[in-house]
C-alpha cells in the first residue's frame, strides 16, 4: 500500500505543474495542462501583457494577486450511475458498480474502485471439443460415459451447469488427409469397426442441462482418421468461439475443454495444400459442419487468444503427457491437464481446472485509443504496483476483492465508453468518459467598457466583435496598411504564420491541430504533437518521463534522451580524462561524439589530421619568442602546452618560422578539442647566406664558357661550308681534265666580225 501512495503522490505532484504553451483564452489554458488554472479578474494583466499571463498554476496566480473567486481550475468529477435492478431469474451480480461516469480534465488521472465478489450459483457452460483422429479411439469410449458424471460434478459446485459436444480431425486435403475417395469415406485402418468419413470440425450438441442427451449424442459418434500427426484443433476452437448462437453460449462462466493427443496446425500451414486465404474469424457452420475448412488457412494463436477473450471463454487443454501444450502459456485465463492413456480422469481434470481458473481473477479492459490509459492496483498480494491488468489469486466463492482503477485522458474528446471486467466472466462495468475542456465563467453577453465597447468579456479577457482585434479590441481592421501587418506575421520573410494560422492585426491567430491541440508561438511555429518517440509514444508516453513542448521533449528531472526514455547517467561515459574525453555529450549513458570522433568514449578520430601548419605561429612564439603572436602568446596559444627538447627522435611536423627556418616538432592530442602537447626541437634548420665570390666567379665563368661555345659553333659552321666548296671545286677539276674544257669558261653570247680583216693574210 505504501508503494501505491507513493505512486499517487508522484502523479499528484507531477500534475500540479503548468507547462503551458502560448494561450489566448481560458479554454486554451485548461487544455494546455492539467495543472493550469486561469485568472478571470479583469485587471489581472497589464497593458501590453499577453493573455497567456492569466494561465498558470493556481498557487502562482494567487501569488500574483488573482482573487480566489477569479481562479478557474476545473477538477475531475466521478459519478456512480445507479445500478439497474436484477430481472427475475437473472444471474447474481458479481461486479459493483456496474456503470460509472467520469468527467475528466485532460492529463489529470482519476481513480475509482471496482468491487468483485464471486457469487454462489453462478452458471457454467462447458463445451467438450474432442479430437476424433484414430489415435483417440480408446478415449472416445470413455467420453461416451462421462456426460452425467461431468454434469453432476459441475452442478454440485455451481448449482447451474450446461454441457455441449463437438469434434474435429483435420482438413480433407493432402498432405493432411488421404484424398483417395475410398479413404475419404473410410479413413480408419481397421475395416471391421465403425468409422465416419474424414472431416474438419462438426458441432454435435448445443449446450444443454440434459446429461442423458449428451451421453446419447456422443454415443453415436465414431472415430475417423487423417495422415499427419498435427490436427486441425485451431480451426475447431475458432468456430466454437465465434458461433455463439449455434453453440448456445449464455450469460455464464464459459469453459471450452479441448481433448487431444497430438499437436496442432497453425497459420501458414495451409500453404502446404495451396490454401492462401487467411482465416476471417467468422462463423461458417453449414449443417453443423465447418464449410470453409478446405478454403481458409488455419488461424494463428494470436487470433484464437483474442477471440476467446472477446467471448469470455476460458479454455482447458486436456492432453496426453507427451503433448503438454504451450497454448496455455500464450492464452490468458487458460489451464492444462494431463489425460490418462484412456481419458478416464477427464472429469477430475475439468473440475480442478475450473476451480483454478475461477479462483484467479484477471481484470482487463477493451482496446482503447492511445490518448486513454488505464492502470490497475488491488488489495491482493502483489497488486500494489500499477499495471496494465489487475490480478488476484485464490479468490474463493464469497470473497470480495477491490481493484483501484486509474483512468487518464490525454486530450479533449466528446465522449468515450469502454468496458472493464474479469476475464472469463460475461459481467462488465461500463465506464463513460467526457472531458472538461471549457471554462464556465457566467459572463454577460453585452459589449463591455473593458473592451472599448467593441467586444464582450469572456473569463476576464476580451472577445472582440467582428472587425476588431487586440487585447482590448483596440485594433480595427483597415486602419493600418495590410502589407505591413502581414509582414509582422512572417518569420524571416517566410510563410505567413508558418501556414498554421491567420494573420490578424499583425498577430498570428493559430489553428487547432488535427488531434484537437493547438499550434502556438509568435508565428504558430510550435505544437506539442511531433516529438521524438520511444516505444511508439512521444517523450516516453505512459512512463511519464517528459512532456512534448514545441517539437522537443522536456524531460523530468533525472531523465534524458531525445524521447526522455532513459535515466540520466554518465557512468559508462567516464574516462580518466573526463566525460567522453570531453569530445561529446553523454546521453542515456552513451557517448554522442562530435566533430568526427568515434568509439565508445570518443577517443579516436580516423579523419582528423594534426594541425601542423595552423599551429606554426603558436609553436614559434612559445618555443622561440618570435612570430605573429609574440606579444599575446599566452592568450592566443593557450590550447597548446609546449616543451623544448635538445633531441627529437622523430617529428610529426616541419613548419617554417618568420625567419625562414624550419621548426621540427611533435603534437600529442589532449582531451577535448584542438588541445595538444607539443615537443619542439631546440635547434632549427636555418639556411646559410649566399657566397658572393662564388656567385660572381660562377657568373663570369658561365659567360666565358657561353662565348667560347658560340665561337666554336661559328667556326664549325664556316669550316663545314668551306669543306663543301672545296669538294665541289675538286669535282669540277676532274671534269676539266677529261673533257678538255674549262668548266668556268662560258661561250660568248655575241660575235662581232671585222670587215677589214681577212683570214687569208
Amino acid at each position: 500500500m505504501h508503494l501505491v501512495l507513493m505512486y499517487f503522490n508522484f502523479i499528484n505532484h507531477k500534475y500540479e505543474q503548468c507547462l503551458k504553451a502560448s494561450v489566448n483564452t481560458c479554454g486554451d489554458c485548461i487544455k494546455s495542462g492539467s495543472g493550469c488554472a486561469w485568472c478571470k479578474d479583469l485587471n489581472f494583466t497589464k497593458a501590453g501583457e499577453q493573455e497567456a499571463a492569466r494561465c498558470n498554476t493556481a498557487a502562482m496566480l494567487r501569488d500574483k494577486g488573482c482573487s480566489s473567486n477569479g481562479i478557474i481550475n476545473p477538477k475531475n468529477d466521478f459519478i456512480k450511475t445507479k445500478d439497474k435492478p436484477l430481472a427475475p431469474g437473472a444471474n447474481p451480480v458479481q461486479i459493483q458498480p456496474q456503470e460509472v461516469q467520469l468527467n475528466l480534465r485532460p492529463g489529470l488521472p482519476q481513480t475509482f474502485q471496482l468491487h468483485f465478489k464471486r457469487a454462489i450459483g453462478y452458471p457454467v457452460d462447458l463445451y467438450y471439443l474432442m479430437d476424433l483422429s484414430y489415435s483417440m479411439k480408446d478415449d472416445l469410449e470413455n467420453v461416451k460415459q462421462l456426460g452425467n458424471n461431468l454434469l453432476t460434478e459441475l452442478t454440485r459446485i455451481t448449482g447451474n451447469a450446461r454441457i455441449g459436444f463437438g469434434s474435429f480431425v483435420d482438413k480433407t486435403l493432402l498432405p493432411y488427409t488421404d484424398t483417395n475417395e475410398a479413404k475419404l469415406q473410410r479413413p480408419c485402418s481397421d475395416k471391421s469397426e465403425p468409422c465416419q468419413p474424414a472431416f474438419g470440425f462438426q458441432h454435435v450438441l448445443s449446450l444443454t442441462k440434459d446429461g442423458t442427451k449428451f451421453r446419447d449424442m456422443v454415443a453415436k459418434q465414431h472415430i475417423s482418421g487423417n495422415l499427419d500427426p498435427p490436427e486441425g484443433s485451431l480451426d475447431a476452437i475458432m468456430q466454437v468461439a465465434v458461433c455463439v448462437k449455434d453453440i448456445g453460449w449464455g450469460n455464464s462462466t464459459r469453459l471450452l475443454v479441448l481433448a487431444t493427443d497430438d499437436g496442432f496446425h497453425m497459420a501458414g500451414d495451409g500453404k502446404l495444400a495451396a490454401i492462401l486465404e487467411p482465416n476471417k474469424e467468422t462463423c461458417e457452420l453449414v449443417k453443423n459442419k465447418y464449410s470453409k475448412s478446405n478454403l481458409w488457412d488455419y488461424p494463428s494463436v494470436g487470433q484464437i487468444a483474442r477471440k476467446l477473450e472477446e467471448q469470455n471463454i476460458q479454455p482447458i487443454f486436456a492432453v496426453t503427457k507427451k503433448m503438454e501444450t504451450e497454448l496455455s502459456k500464450l492464452i490468458p485465463k487458460s489451464a492444462v491437464g494431463v489425460l490418462s492413456e484412456d481419458s478416464s480422469n477427464v472429469v477430475k481434470i475439468i473440475v480442478d481446472a475450473y476451480n483454478n481458473l475461477t479462483s484467479e481473477v484477471i481484470l482487463a479492459h477493451e482496446a482503447l485509443p492511445d490518448f486513454i490509459s488505464v492502470k490497475y492496483t488491488s488489495d491482493c498480494k502483489g497488486g500494489e504496483s500499477p499495471s496494465e491488468r489487475g490480478k488476484c489469486d485464490n479468490v474463493n466463492i464469497g470473497k470480495e476483492v477491490i481493484f483501484n482503477v486509474t483512468v487518464t485522458v490525454d486530450r479533449c474528446i466528446t465522449s468515450q465508453s469502454f468496458l472493464i471486467g474479469p476475464l472469463g466472466f460475461s459481467e462488465k462495468m461500463r465506464v463513460n468518459i467526457r472531458t472538461r475542456c471549457e471554462c464556465e465563467c457566467d459572463d454577460s453577453n453585452q459589449p463591455h467598457p473593458h473592451c472599448g465597447g467593441n467586444g464582450k468579456v469572456v473569463c476576464g479577457s476580451c472577445s472582440c466583435d467582428p472587425g476588431f482585434l487586440g487585447q482590448r479590441c483596440e485594433c480595427k481592421l483597415g486602419q493600418k496598411d495590410e502589407a505591413s501587418l502581414k509582414a509582422q506575421c512572417r518569420k524571416d520573410n517566410g510563410t505567413e504564420c508558418e501556414g498554421k494560422g491567420d494573420c490578424l492585426c499583425g498577430r498570428c491567430q493559430c489553428y487547432s491541430t488535427d488531434s484537437g491541440g493547438n499550434f502556438y508561438g509568435e508565428f504558430c511555429e510550435c505544437d506539442d504533437e511531433h516529438c521524438e518517440k520511444a516505444n511508439n509514444t512521444q517523450c516516453a508516453g505512459d512512463l511519464c518521463h517528459g512532456k512534448c513542448k514545441c517539437g522537443k521533449c522536456e524531460c523530468d528531472q533525472g531523465y534524458e534522451g531525445p524521447a526522455c526514455d532513459c535515466v540520466k547517467s554518465d557512468k559508462d561515459c567516464m574516462t580518466d580524462e573526463g566525460v567522453c574525453h570531453e569530445r561529446g555529450k553523454c546521453e542515456c549513458n552513451v557517448c554522442k561524439c562530435e566533430r568526427g570522433y568515434s568509439g565508445a568514449k570518443c577517443k579516436t578520430c580516423s579523419s582528423c589530421q594534426r594541425p601542423c601548419k595552423e599551429s606554426g605561429s603558436c609553436v614559434e612564439c612559445l618555443a622561440f619568442g618570435t612570430g605573429p603572436f609574440e606579444k599575446n602568446c599566452s592568450k592566443a596559444c593557450n590550447h597548446l602546452k609546449q616543451e623544448t627538447v635538445e633531441r627529437l627522435l622523430k617529428y610529426d611536423c616541419r613548419v617554417r618560422d618568420k625567419e625562414g627556418c624550419w621548426m621540427l616538432f611533435t603534437m600529442t592530442e589532449q582531451r577535448g578539442f584542438d588541445k595538444y602537447y607539443v615537443k619542439v626541437l631546440q635547434a632549427r634548420e636555418c639556411p646559410e647566406g649566399p657566397n658572393i665570390a662564388a656567385i660572381v666567379g660562377g657568373s663570369l665563368a658561365a659567360v666565358a664558357l657561353i662565348g667560347l661555345l658560340i665561337l666554336l659553333i661559328i667556326k664549325g659552321v664556316l669550316y663545314a661550308s668551306d669543306l663543301r666548296e672545296w669538294k665541289r671545286f675538286e669535282k669540277d677539276r676532274k671534269h676539266e681534265k677529261t673533257s678538255g674544257t674549262n668548266p668556268l669558261f662560258q661561250n660568248a653570247t655575241t660575235t662581232i666580225q671585222n670587215p677589214t680583216f681577212s683570214g687569208d693574210s
